[in-house]
């Protein structure tokens, strides 16, 4: 009994100081949390524990926490759908253009158009004309397109030369009727017989070499060489800027005359002569590869060759008063500030006399005569016609008097021969510049021109059917030849209808790069013009650049290789 009361006095008393810790118990947790609270406001250590041992759950996210959060979950999600979208379009468009689709077949029945060249008028045409008409056959000494304002570029390693080629196949492949390419040279073009001979002046020749083949209609779009104006020495000793392997060319002399400064024990003197680079021609060739030199010299010559680039030296030669003088007389002065800037010389109003192994004779603008030591002799300036070119206008001397190339009327056809001959490009002589911009239009404006042809012929051969029939006079009823009446009266009215509207040229701008990461540009706009230079200038310039490009291919590997050049700079080794 004893033993029992004092055990339910015991358990009373633990009963009294289990209910006086719960209080104290509870109040340790709520400074325990507040505590929390607090760290976690203040960016501080850890959660505290609890004296149980137990972590407190966190604080829910603040609002501003969880919307930056659903705003890095939406950034996230659209950049993916972005590149996943981007690179699934790339890949369609890329296999589009490798797998063209079936062409339709050779047609007797259809006319012959013969495309010389594959330049720009000649490329510009046959991305435009309907083959649907006609039956193509292009002849030309080479199978690609050569985008010609990069050549600068290709000189100095900034691109690479298969970058800014263009096979022509690619662009008869994707056309609706097969397009016979010919890799030839034409050597007689009879516009009496309608005929063209050309030969196979490849190193590799088969059984045949030399054949003449007919046309209806004749494109004679081979383009100019270079004029050298009779000057001693310019076709012996100067690199040109024409073709892609004159820049070829260029480059490895370059390089050659870089590598033989640095060989040990050159004389200052030969050293200074090795690295003078004279330029000439103030045309947007000439500028651009000035600018291209510069920016190889700043940004790479100088990092592989320390000690030779502060030597390198770069003259611009040009016989007219000022450079680029299809330019703003604006940008002509900013670009000869920025050419002063960058160390080029200009000589204008000066002509070059001579061309040497070592050197180049000028005629100043005072009419003293100086020779001037050089390493290399770049010639960027004019353009004549080609021998089959005179040739085909001796054949007509009646109406082929210009000396500067075809004569053409307003339709472009050529005066003697106007019912089948079109000349198009630098080998015609016309009101306009012989620029790329022009020729490109030209070659567009002629496959319409071929496509209304080609509709009038058709209309003109359901004329014949339909009189042919209305000759024979077998009708079912009076109803029937009054409406093939109609038709024929319809059919000739709508022939009447078909005139092509004469060439008109639509200046889109001129632009140059002058180097510095800057270039020019002279664009129209309303009833004026706009001048404008610079860095964002330059910006433009490559963005225009990328589009004017034919391919997804020529556009990918452009940009392609002006990011290799930001990123690890010009290839200075040589083959």
């Amino acid at each position: 009994m004893m033993q029992s009361a004092r055990s339910r006095v015991l358990a009373r008393s633990l009963g009294q100081s289990r209910s006086t810790l719960r209080p104290l118990q509870a109040q340790r947790q709520l400074q325990l949390r507040r505590a929390y609270a607090v760290e976690t406001t203040s960016s501080t250590a850890t959660p505290l524990a609890t004296s149980s041992g137990v972590t407190p759950p966190p604080p829910p996210p603040s609002f501003t926490q969880s919307r930056w959060r659903k705003f890095l979950q939406f950034v996230g999600r659209a950049t993916l759908i972005t590149v996943v979208g981007g690179a699934g379009t790339f890949y369609y468009l890329a296999q589009k253009e490798r797998n063209p689709g079936p062409q339709l077949p050779f047609d007797p029945e259809k006319k012959t158009v013969v495309v010389l060249g594959s330049g720009w008028g000649a490329t510009s045409l046959l991305k435009t004309i309907d083959t649907a008409d006609y039956n193509v056959v292009v002849i030309s000494p080479k199978n690609y397109f050569l985008f010609t304002p990069l050549l600068p570029s290709v000189a100095v390693g900034t691109l690479a030369p298969r970058s800014i080629i263009q096979p022509t196949r690619y662009i008869t492949r994707h056309k609706a009727r097969t397009v016979s390419v010919i890799e030839a040279e034409a050597t007689d073009v009879d516009p009496a017989a309608k005929t063209v001979t050309f030969t196979d002046d490849s190193e590799i020749k088969g059984t045949t070499s030399t054949t003449t083949i007919g046309y209806d209609y004749l494109v004679y779009a081979v383009g100019a060489e270079v004029q050298t104006f009779n000057i001693p020495g310019v076709q012996k000793h100067a690199v040109f800027m024409k073709e892609l392997h004159d820049a070829e060319r260029m480059q490895r002399a370059f390089m050659d005359c870089v590598e033989t400064a640095a060989f040990p024990g050159q004389d200052t003197a030969e050293i200074e002569r090795l690295l003078h680079m004279v330029v000439v021609g103030g045309g947007p060739t000439g500028v651009e590869l000035s600018g291209e030199l510069h920016d190889f010299l700043k940004d790479d010559l100088m990092a592989w060759y320390p000690e030779l680039a502060g030597k390198v030296k770069i003259t611009l030669v040009e016989a007219l008063p000022s450079v680029l003088p299809m330019f703003s007389k604006q940008l002509i002065e900013y670009t000869e500030s920025t050419f002063k800037e960058s160390k080029i010389d200009i000589l204008t109003k000066t002509m070059v006399k001579e061309v040497k192994d070592r050197s180049v004779v000028l005629q100043m603008p005072d009419k003293s005569i100086q020779e001037v030591p050089c390493g290399l002799v770049v010639w960027a300036a004019g353009n004549k016609g080609r021998n089959l070119t005179q040739n085909l206008m001796a054949k007509l001397p009646a109406e082929q008097t210009n000396r500067r190339g075809i004569a053409v009327d307003d339709h472009l056809r050529m005066k003697g021969a106007e019912d089948s001959v079109f000349a198009i490009g630098d080998c015609s002589a016309t009101s306009y510049a012989p620029t790329a911009q022009v020729a490109s239009q030209q070659g567009a404006y002629l496959a319409r021109v071929l496509a209304q042809i080609a509709r009038k012929d058709g209309m003109e051969k359901q004329l014949s059917h339909l009189e042919q029939a209305k000759q024979a006079g077998v009708f079912e009823s009076e109803e029937q030849k009054q409406n093939i009446d109609k038709e024929i009266e319809g059919l000739k009215n709508r022939i009447a209808k078909v005139k092509p509207r004469p060439f008109s040229y639509s200046h889109q701008g001129t632009l140059a790069y002058i180097g510095s990461e800057k270039a020019i540009a002279d664009l129209p706009f309303m009833n004026g013009n706009i001048a404008s230079g610079g860095v964002a200038t330059y910006l433009f310039w490559r963005s225009a650049y990328l589009s004017t490009l034919f391919s997804l291919r020529n556009r990918t590997l452009v940009a392609t290789d002006w990011l290799k050049v930001k990123l690890f700079g010009r290839d200075v080794s040589r083959e």
